[in-house]
């Protein structure tokens, strides 16, 4: 995108969030790290839960204010939204929708309901999103280090002539202009972001991990140096490119690996592969897979999404990674992991 902005905290000013509240929906993994960045950042900030929600408590715990959504919605001015994609809409319908007085901002983290339009904001409201690129739990844990997550910024929808002003003031208080606001469009978010997990950041690589796995296996080597070989090993080259890009990570690696790398990486990622790829990225821009991930979701995901869970969760590197990892001073993290 050739005219992508980039805003820093000089371009941003707080003032715009200062007199007003905001309700962060959700307090997952997103959405505690915004409600306690904005708070620690000086703003007015009220959590909206649903009833019952076993996350009431964390919340106040941490000194947060926490209502029903109704109500968080009717007392605020910004409402980010950070409940699942497939949840939005109709808690929208039913309990944001009805509570919107004319000039308030409605914000997203994810594209992909305003995108597809599950959810349509009345021409009276702000539709902004910050969405930043990391993880929640390093969101918080860069913003108290005094640091930032880099963001993408964008905004659907201006009715008040101050929609910018408040998603970059937005951005500040949530630590994202430290690092940087990038902007850019709700379509283009969700698109590039739908297409990276499935194609390559969890799809892609997750499959090609397994693959090899299970060529080693088959081959007759111990599923143990297949695991170490083909999946723990990987974070060790995804962390030398996060540091200093391919051309570091090659530097980093020996001769031996880096030949090996120029002449069998078209052989596995060839041709066909970027075809599927492309095929990928058409059905997640006509809105066949949006489609296809609601109708699963509002099915009490019976269609696909359970079975293809159980199946995954069968294959054989799961148990021998989970062997593996008890080896590590780490190896409690799976359940944190899982378990948060």
């Amino acid at each position: 995108m050739s005219d992508m902005k980039i805003y820093y905290q000089s371009d941003c000013d707080l003032s715009y969030l200062q007199d007003k509240k905001v309700a962060v929906i959700g307090y997952g993994s997103q959405g505690h790290a915004h409600a306690l960045n904005l708070k620690d950042s000086g703003i007015d900030v009220v959590v909206g839960l649903y009833e019952g929600s076993k996350s009431k408590a964390k919340a106040e715990a941490q000194g947060l204010k926490v209502l029903p959504v109704a109500e968080a919605t009717k007392q605020s001015d910004v409402i980010m939204i950070l409940i699942p994609d497939e949840l939005q809409a109709d808690m929208y319908k039913a309990e944001i929708a009805p509570n919107l007085k004319a000039g308030d901002m409605v914000m997203f983290a994810h594209g992909f309901n305003i995108n597809y339009g599950c959810i349509k904001v009345r021409d009276d409201c702000d539709v902004a999103m910050i969405a930043p690129k990391a993880p929640g739990h390093t969101v918080r844990s860069e913003y108290q280090a005094g640091k930032g997550t880099p963001c993408l910024i964008a905004v659907e929808q201006d009715a008040t002539g101050k929609a910018w002003d408040i998603a970059k003031a937005y951005g500040l208080a949530l630590g994202g202009a430290r690092a940087g606001l990038l902007t850019t469009t709700f379509r283009i978010e969700t698109e590039t972001d739908l297409f990276g997990e499935q194609a390559v950041l969890c799809g892609g690589i997750v499959k090609l991990m397994q693959t090899g796995f299970d060529v080693l296996c088959e081959a007759g080597y111990d599923p143990r140096n297949a695991y170490f070989e083909c999946i723990h090993e990987m974070k060790l080259i995804v962390d030398l490119i996060y540091q200093s890009g391919f051309k570091g990570m090659r530097y980093s690696i020996s001769n031996t690996a880096e030949y090996g790398d120029y002449t069998a990486g078209p052989k596995v990622i060839g041709p066909e592969v970027k075809e599927a790829m492309k095929g990928i990225l058409a059905d997640i821009q006509s809105g066949k897979f949006a489609s296809e991930f609601m109708t699963d979701m509002s099915s009490g995901r019976k269609i696909h999404f359970n079975s293809m869970r159980r199946k995954a969760a069968e294959h054989p590197s799961e148990k021998v990674g989970e062997e593996i990892r008890k080896l590590y001073s780490w190896n409690n993290e799976d359940d944190k992991l899982i378990n948060n």
